[in-house]
């Protein structure tokens, strides 16, 4: 036994089981109930919800509407009689409009999988940038030591090129 982890803890551990348990039963009892379909207004308010329902009715009504509302209610009850179809087919198209835990870690993943490939294009493109202006900082400096190191016969620094070089230096930041 970890420490910590002892009869105490096991004895936690089944009164949260249980009371897991019976909340799943409650909520199932009131999700069998046929109440929640039927309309209770309270007393007070319940003038307001059926003027504003009556005022729904007529909206839906056109002008043409030779039957009354009855007996359309009364035919939707039969065709939705003679139906085929299951409820159950019905909730099984809204879960595949609802996304899978697994699509949605796949699509996570895809995400994720882009935003790497993206960054690592850009340090890719950093690092050759940064190269390219190495190489040319290098190219400029070989240059410049080149003509700086010349030397006369006799062994001595060339001023004339030096002065030359700096001359040139001096127009360019001009």
């Amino acid at each position: 036994v970890l420490s910590g982890r002892g009869f105490a803890f096991r004895r936690k551990q089944k009164i949260e089981r249980q009371y897991r348990k019976l909340l799943k039963k409650r909520r199932q009892v009131h999700s069998q109930q046929d109440d929640q379909f039927t309309d209770t207004y309270p007393e007070h308010l319940k003038h307001l919800y059926l003027a504003e329902e009556a005022k729904l009715k007529k909206r839906h009504r056109t002008p043409d509407d030779s039957v009354s509302s009855e007996e359309k209610l009364n035919k939707a009850a039969d065709v939705s009689r003679r139906c085929t179809f299951s409820p159950r087919s019905v909730g099984t198209q809204e879960k595949f409009k609802n996304k899978t835990s697994n699509q949605k870690a796949k699509e996570d993943y895809e995400k994720i999988k882009a935003e790497h490939a993206r960054k690592k294009e850009e340090a890719e493109k950093r690092k050759q940038q940064r190269e390219e202006a190495q190489r040319l900082y290098k190219k400029k400096k070989m240059e410049a030591f080149k003509i700086l190191s010349k030397k006369t016969k006799k062994g001595q620094p060339n001023l004339n090129l030096q002065v030359e070089f700096l001359l040139q230096k001096i127009q360019q930041n001009t």
